[in-house]
């Protein structure tokens, strides 16, 4: 009946065998942690355990559907289907539902999910007639579900002077008023929100310790999926449950705790012994994922972590590649760079699309890897998002830019009416369509007619319309005299999308913020290449292009032979023979927000290791001397985490391209083997005051006929003058042959960065 132990090593073995009293199985990346917990399950059932007291909890429902059809494989269909399995608020939920008597909510309880109770707080927010810039839902709504993941009751909240003193610094001195509003309009409702199913199981089994005793005694044993993602009010439950049998099965890697933003602490984990001194642990050390070479790279990189559960995952896979490492000199060359060497493993080791995933750590970088694959024609795949190109915000800046330059547009015209706000809500809109479609315009066009077409409009609504069509005409008669990434850059600021998101720095605010930044960007970008002569790149040459990137693939949705693209947050759990972890750099990763303290900077190493052990069999490492922010190019260092890794475990590798990837851009020649100290790329300083003392910059010469030097003499340090731009010093040389680009910063234009063939540079000194 036991068989199923043959397929498990010796460790592992031990781990399922051993199911009495509490149990800590860390259990290392790639280490078939779910195997040894479907198999403990499967074995209590094998002597005798009733199926219907065992709690085994997971993150996801998927886990749990999964490890339920093994479990019916392994042992018998009907026993894996009277199991309490499932997710906490799944699991949670049920017990709530059966205890509803003792609750005071009906056992048909609803349950919110995150948009209904938003609804509610603006609701609640609108009737007390707060200011709604201040009282904005999303925050609001955020603080009180981290106060409810934190067991903070709406009165316990109202009573709490730190809490109240914060909202007071925030400007938001009633937040504890409106928690209590909302408890009481669900609680009204009959209706709880994910939070409030953590927040009732704890104030059920703290006011009713007959109904835990029942719980206590009904679950004998209990296991714990991920327990390093647990957060309090979790943590606190299956500490109750499991205080009377003590036979608590945990498994997890502190190594992987990741999600501390959420609210998880990896306390829980690194606990566990002193909430069980009686406990067993078991260290699933074996790597069945990767080659040796990248297991002992990511163990030289965790051991910096001070806290931390000491143990040394090894491989027997094979060595291995090393890990290459990538320093490119522009995050548009990174881009490159990733997308060539894709297109040559797949040819020269005959990998699939689907065998290889890019990672980064923030969902701002994927455009510049989205559209270097594109150029190659590698289909790919966003995971755990939208494409770029999708972005809400993405799409409000490009539907600006479309209604300038088509005002017929009418879906453009929907999109940005009334955003950022403007007072023309959707009864004004409504109107507007109606009349539109009787007199068979644009809404544009019935907007300047709005008096005479639609009379049932407001006089102050139609005020407001005339204002909006008045603003963009103004930026219309710009067209011609602005290149698309100065006319969209000025118009986006004019309009307040900037300074909307500037109002609040939310954690959504910033990615926003970082989102438009990477599409300024592009644009700048291709204003730059594309610069040939005196005519500024207009918006709708930019628009035209990028059409192209945003229309919908050919590729069968069905097929998932794509390359996948995806934040590291949303790789865990996830396995590919080849990742690429790009923008290895000094406050990117790192993040700039988490340099502050060692706890932070542990949890960022942690997400490091958990990149690197996605990979089976090859890692690429690259990082950018310079990155664009806000349209000028800011010097860059290499990730402190590269430095962390063992060297005897990297090798700086070249960029080498094959030219028949269609690329007009061929990196630098291969670096020499990787060396203790990082090589040097060129450095942009950030422009100062003083950086043109020695010289004084004087307009461009109209003529159009400027006399332009031999691009080879153009070097490092040179006073330059360029046709439209004007004077400027040139930073720094990067390339090869037709390849070459030059950094040059100008007086008047700022950094730009050009094709030195195609710059026509004359030397001034």
């Amino acid at each position: 009946m036991n068989d199923f132990l043959n397929d498990l090593n010796d460790v592992q073995r031990e781990a399922v065998v051993n199911y009495n009293g509490p149990a800590l199985i860390i259990a290392g990346a790639g280490s078939g942690k779910t195997r040894v917990l479907t198999y403990r399950i499967a074995y209590l059932l094998t002597q005798g355990i009733a199926p219907g007291s065992i709690l085994s909890l997971t993150f996801t429902n998927k886990a749990a559907k999964e490890m339920k059809a093994r479990i019916a494989q392994l042992v018998n269909e009907n026993e894996a289907r009277r199991l309490w399995m499932g997710t906490f608020h799944s699991v949670f939920a049920r017990i709530l539902r059966s205890e509803a008597e003792a609750t005071g909510y009906p056992s048909s309880f609803s349950i919110y999910d995150t948009q209904d109770s938003k609804n509610v707080v603006k609701q609640i927010i609108k009737e007390m007639k707060l200011d709604e810039q201040v009282y904005k839902t999303g925050d609001v709504y955020n603080r009180i579900s981290s106060a409810k993941n934190n067991l903070v009751t709406a009165n316990m909240y109202a009573s709490n002077s730190a809490m109240n003193m914060e909202d007071a610094a925030a400007r938001r001195p009633r937040i504890h008023e409106i928690y209590r509003q909302y408890a009481q309009r669900c609680f009204k409702a009959g209706a709880m929100d994910f939070d409030d199913i953590l927040l009732n199981t704890n104030i059920l089994f703290r006011d009713h310790p007959e109904i835990l005793d029942k719980y206590q005694r009904f679950f004998r044993y209990i296991l714990v999926d991920e327990y390093q993602d647990t957060n309090s009010a979790q943590y606190l439950i299956v500490k109750k449950l499991a205080a009377q049998r003590g036979n608590i099965c945990v498994v997890g890697d502190d190594a992987q705790s990741i999600y501390a933003f959420r609210g998880a602490r990896i306390e829980n984990i690194l606990n566990f012994r002193k909430d069980y001194p009686n406990y067993k642990m078991f260290k699933l050390e074996q790597n069945y994922r990767s080659t040796q070479n990248i297991v002992n790279a990511a163990n030289t990189l965790i051991e910096k972590n001070q806290n931390r559960i000491p143990k040394e995952v090894f491989s027997e896979n094979g060595e291995g590649d090393r890990i290459r490492v990538f320093n490119v000199s522009t995050d548009q060359e990174e881009g490159y760079v990733v997308a060539s060497s894709i297109l040559e493993m797949k040819y020269n080791r005959r990998f699939a699309n689907r065998d290889f995933a890019i990672l980064y750590r923030t969902n701002a970088q994927s455009r510049i890897f989205e559209e270097a694959l594109r150029k190659l024609n590698i289909p790919y795949r966003i995971y755990g998002g939208l494409s770029f190109y999708e972005r809400k915000e993405i799409k409000d800046v490009l539907a600006y830019g479309r209604l300038l330059v088509n005002p017929k547009d009418d879906e453009a015209f929907r999109r940005v009416i009334n955003f950022p706000a403007r007072g023309i809500g959707d009864t004004t809109v409504g109107r507007l369509e109606t009349a539109a479609n009787a007199a068979g315009i644009s809404l544009w066009d019935a907007a300047i007619r709005a008096e005479q077409l639609a009379p049932d409009i407001a006089p102050a609504a139609r005020g407001k319309l005339h204002r909006f069509i008045g603003f963009m005409s103004g930026y219309a008669d710009k067209q011609a005299g602005l290149d698309a990434y100065e006319l969209l850059h000025r118009l986006i600021i004019d309009a307040g999308i900037i300074a909307l998101l500037q109002a609040e720095k939310t954690p959504e605010n910033i990615s926003r913020m970082q989102n438009i930044d990477e599409l300024l960007n592009g644009i700048r970008e291709f204003v730059d290449e594309s610069d040939a002569g005196n005519s500024p790149v207009t918006l709708d040459q930019y628009l035209a292009n990028v059409s192209l990137l945003t229309s919908a693939d050919n590729d069968n949705a069905e097929d998932d032979d794509k390359v996948a693209m995806m934040t590291v947050h949303s790789s865990k759990g996830l396995e590919f023979d080849v990742v690429y972890i790009v923008g290895m750099e000094e406050n990117l990763f790192p993040s700039q927000m988490s340099v502050s303290s060692m706890q932070d900077i542990e949890e960022e190493r942690r997400l490091f290791y958990v990149a690197l052990t996605r990979a089976r069999k090859c890692v690429f490492l690259s990082y950018a001397g310079v990155r664009f922010r806000w349209g000028s190019m800011a010097a860059s260092s290499a990730s402190r985490f590269i430095r962390e890794i063992d060297p005897h475990f990297l090798e700086f590798a070249g960029c080498e391209t094959a030219k028949s990837a269609g690329s007009s851009f061929v990196p630098k020649q291969a670096r020499p083997v990787f060396s203790p100290e990082l090589p040097a790329f060129p450095v942009v300083p950030k422009p100062v005051n003083s950086l043109y003392s020695s010289w004084t910059a004087v307009p461009a010469p109209p003529s159009n006929e400027m006399p332009v030097d031999d691009p080879e003499r153009i070097k490092a340090g040179m006073i330059v003058e360029h046709s439209r731009l004007g004077q400027g010093k040139v930073l720094a040389i990067d390339g090869s042959g037709a390849n070459v680009r030059v950094m040059i910063h100008f007086a008047n234009a700022g950094q730009k960065l050009l094709l030195l063939k195609f710059a026509k540079l004359k030397i001034i000194g």
